[in-house]
């Protein structure tokens, strides 16, 4: 299903640490070709020829490549338990792990990751590029070089990262901390709930206080269900009854992320209360996060949000909504209590929330 590729560098010692790179598809991958005057796939069969600098590394790569390369736009929860289950049949044999992902969806993706590797102990670093790597001025060779460095980097002969992030134009972040910001700047991404972990210039400074503390005797347990039961709802000023109830009453549906205003508000009109009251009694989760890109919900701190606690609303804290859907999801999967999965979602997983 599967092929991986060894690329030539200037390791020389079976000690060496080992990357593997999953390619999954993607912007970054994208070169020019002559023959149809256009912009084809990237073959890492060739990656000689296109990114010569890969060669003077000082540790083993091998390339994994998705038998179907994927524009982001189509990253579902199967290719992210595919993901998860790549890393962990490899995890003995490789020291880490990047990931080659288109940028729309490497948010969800590194978020989802992150509840999927239960007590990850390496790094397994995202990235991508805003312009293929075949343009002349291209961001994919830095941001892939770099995460390859930052994926081979030990301390002491651990991994100086053990947990999933995203690289991209000079900072590392963490990947359930990080959303989509920009679409025509090479800045693509942003953490403004969370410090960034690394600063790559002349040096890769890390910020090694906000880094995940590193546990080798810690067993990977990698999670392979998710429950796509779940749907956005975002709050905004004249939403109507019609469509709250529309939305709350598919089939099916276990949980909602709702955005609300700044730091959790709603409105208090008695439809919309009594809606949410009569959907949370029937067994749905509602879960609160702001729609402010650095909002933190606080609910009760206003009136408007205080009947959302009460009535049983559950509180998303600082999450992003790419954090908060993934996490419902992985959440909503488990094998647990109904009372369990609202206290889980209430409190910290992997890094995701404060």
């Amino acid at each position: 299903m599967y092929n991986i590729i060894k690329i030539n560098t200037k390791s020389d010692s079976k000690d060496d640490v080992k990357v593997l790179v999953i390619y999954t598809g993607g912007t970054l991958g994208m070169v020019y070709d002559a023959k149809s005057d256009g912009l084809v796939p990237f073959d890492f069969a060739q990656i000689p020829e296109n990114l010569p600098e890969m060669a003077r590394l000082d540790f083993d790569i091998s390339v994994l490549t998705f038998e179907t390369l994927l524009d982001s736009s189509n990253m579902n929860p199967s290719v992210w338990i595919t993901l998860a289950k790549i890393i962990g049949e490899k995890y003995h044999e490789y020291d880490s792990f990047v990931i080659l992902h288109g940028t729309d969806t490497m948010a969800y993706t590194a978020s989802a990751l992150s509840y999927l590797l239960e007590n990850l102990n390496k790094p397994v670093i995202l990235t991508g590029a805003q312009l293929p790597i075949g343009v002349a001025r291209t961001d994919a060779k830095e941001n892939f070089i770099t995460a390859l460095e930052i994926a081979a980097a030990r301390l002491n002969n651990q991994p100086i990262i053990s947990e999933v992030c995203i690289y991209f134009n000079s900072v590392l972040l963490r990947g359930n901390r990080a959303r989509k910001s920009e679409s025509v700047q090479f800045n693509a991404f942003e953490s403004e709930n969370y410090p960034v972990l690394a600063e790559a210039g002349v040096k890769i400074e890390y910020n090694k206080p906000y880094i995940k503390h590193h546990h080798p005797n810690a067993k990977l347990i990698v999670h392979e269900k998710l429950d796509e039961n779940v749907v956005i709802l975002k709050i905004f000023p004249g939403i109507s009854e019609k469509v709250v109830r529309s939305i709350l009453g598919i089939e099916g549906l276990k949980g909602v992320v709702m955005e609300t205003f700044g730091s959790g508000n709603a409105p208090t009109v008695q439809w919309f209360l009594d809606l949410m009251k009569e959907f949370i009694d029937k067994g749905i989760i509602i879960y609160n996060v702001s729609q402010c890109n650095g909002g933190r919900v606080i609910q009760g701190h206003y009136q408007t949000s205080q009947y959302l606690q009460e009535i049983g609303v559950v509180s998303g804290a600082d999450l992003t909504t790419e954090a908060a859907i993934t996490k419902l999801m992985y959440v909503l999967g488990q094998d647990t209590y109904f009372a369990e999965k609202k206290k889980n979602l209430r409190y910290s997983i992997a890094g995701e929330m404060s």
